[in-house]
């Protein structure tokens, strides 16, 4: 009988330490399976939420590069703006009408041509992109237009490459 009672203390006393044990809730689907982690559609819709997140960042990150761009290039003796330039300026228009900023306008030339030549092809080039921002927006009052036609060479040298870097507007802001 000592035995019994002992058995039947043990027994008692495994119940009160198992019933003292938390086990984790199962989720049950209408089929009554349990589930153990997220769902199918779950998984889905977190991977979508995170491509989502990384477009958003990297289209960000798109445009503020376009933002902190503050240079447009001209070919030779061309004071046509490039189709890769106009979502850039639309996007500092955008910005200029937004925080009512103004911006001054630089035209350069490379040094082929006469001074008199390149200061009048420098401020065609700052006026091509002043008419752009206009259409987008911006007023007469908020942008300045100068010429340094060859006087300020971003890259000295009597080559292709130089002048190619030479031919160009550049927005400053104030």
């Amino acid at each position: 009988m000592k035995h019994l009672t002992k058995l039947a203390a043990l027994a008692v006393f495994a119940l009160v330490i198992s019933a003292c044990t938390t086990t984790k809730p199962t989720d049950t689907t209408d089929t009554g399976t349990t589930q153990s982690g997220p769902t199918a559609e779950q998984l889905a819709a977190q991977r979508a939420a995170e491509e989502a997140r990384r477009a958003a960042a990297a289209e960000a990150a798109r445009i503020q590069a376009l933002l902190d761009s503050t240079t447009i290039y001209f070919g030779y003796d061309q004071d046509l703006i490039d189709s890769e330039y106009t979502e850039m300026l639309r996007l500092h228009a955008e910005r200029m009408v937004a925080e009512n900023r103004s911006v001054t306008l630089e035209g350069h030339a490379d040094e082929r041509g006469t001074p008199e030549y390149n200061l009048a092809l420098g401020e065609r080039r700052a006026k091509a992109v002043a008419q752009l921002l206009k259409t987008f927006g911006v007023s007469d009052s908020q942008i300045q237009v100068v010429s340094f036609g060859e006087e300020s060479p971003a890259m000295s040298g009597h080559s292709e490459s130089s002048w190619a870097k030479n031919r160009r507007v550049e927005l400053n802001y104030k």
